[in-house]
């Protein structure tokens, strides 16, 4: 039955074997119409997927921040014709923090099949190697970047997760790593712990949970320009 197939991809450069099951290839190998948030890094996907793959016979159609929203109905025609259609973002699990989630509200609104495949998700996985609670717990994209509402957010966060068992996660743009460790040690009580992880599934993976206390008392890891997860849990 044609579906609409949410494709992740590798969060780095890691190789497909590693974090992709096989089938995800097969189904991929079977499509011909491709939601994409940037179209450039999906054809390179592709290839990797099969380098056989007669890339200028796809057709692509883009998602990203530029797209426009109004067409993304459209963009499901051939799936209502019989043809099913994948979704795949930059990097990850398409639709979890990512305009592919409209797509998917879409197809849904329409009764429309869809169906997620199995890949990397580095919010699950920040989950998995935190140790926090892995029951209850909320992704919060990107914080506040003025310092006096990002304390305030900060705190929010903090608190709610003490009151109600939370594990609060959010990201900050790479290059601003660093700024954001320092304003959790600064924000954030000792016994607050934090985890960052960092680069999940690549060669410079990085994960790491300790009270506040503790990072204050030990270098800091340089995350450089690597996409990281920062999750906070206080009781």
């Amino acid at each position: 039955m044609p579906a609409l197939y949410l494709i992740p991809v590798t969060l780095d450069e890691t190789p497909l074997d590693q974090v992709l099951p096989s089938h995800n290839s097969e189904v991929i190998r079977s499509i011909r119409h491709f939601i994409v948030e940037e179209i450039r890094t999906a054809r390179r996907f592709l290839k990797q997927v099969d380098r056989d793959i007669d890339i200028d016979s796809l057709t692509f159609y883009p998602m990203g921040k530029h797209a426009d929203a109004a067409l993304f109905n459209q963009y499901l025609e051939p799936l209502r014709q019989g043809e099913s259609v994948g979704v795949i973002s930059e990097a990850g699990c398409p639709a979890v923090a990512d305009p592919g989630a409209d797509v998917v509200a879409i197809a849904q609104r329409q009764g429309l099949k869809v169906v997620p495949l199995v890949g990397p998700s580095s919010i699950l996985l920040a989950v998995m190697g935190s140790g926090f609670n892995g029951q209850s717990f909320a992704f919060n994209g990107y914080l506040p970047i003025h310092p006096s509402d990002r304390a305030k957010r900060l705190k929010q966060l903090e608190s709610r997760s003490a009151a109600e068992q939370q594990t609060q996660l959010f990201i900050e743009t790479p290059y601003r790593n660093a700024k954001m460790i320092a304003d959790i040690l600064s924000v954030c009580q000792p016994r607050t712990r934090l985890c960052i992880a960092s680069g999940l599934t690549t060669e410079n993976e990085y994960l790491r949970t300790l009270t506040i206390k503790e990072w204050k008392q030990q270098p800091l890891p340089d995350l450089g320009k690597t996409p990281t997860i920062f999750a906070i849990y206080a009781r």
